[in-house]
């Protein structure tokens, strides 16, 4: 096959073209959540993977799958952040002393 000496180069190959091109290759961070019932991030609308649990409601038994040892630790750590969230906070003498 002949080609003409004449013959040009059609399309530019410059580092600011591939750069321009490249530059929509950006992967952004995933969006994160914090799960109501234990506190840890997850994928929004996905199952937690640390308690298992989807907008309030149980889908995963998580504890079956661990060991005993480890299901032991797991349950004092989902007991006590269920306490700090239904304990509300300190509590105030001042306002325990109120009667209204």
């Amino acid at each position: 096959m002949y080609t003409c000496p004449n013959m040009s180069i059609r399309m530019r190959h410059t580092r600011a073209h591939t750069r321009n091109r490249r530059s929509h290759h950006n992967v952004d961070a995933p969006r994160l959540s914090d799960c109501t019932k234990c506190g840890e991030k997850h994928m929004r609308h996905r199952v937690c993977e640390n308690c298992g649990t989807y907008k309030g409601k149980e889908f995963i038994d998580v504890l079956a799958k661990l060991t005993k040892k480890e299901r032991k630790i797991r349950e004092k750590e989902l007991a006590s952040k269920e306490e700090e969230s239904t304990s509300g906070g300190p509590l105030d003498p001042a306002k325990l002393s109120d009667k209204q």
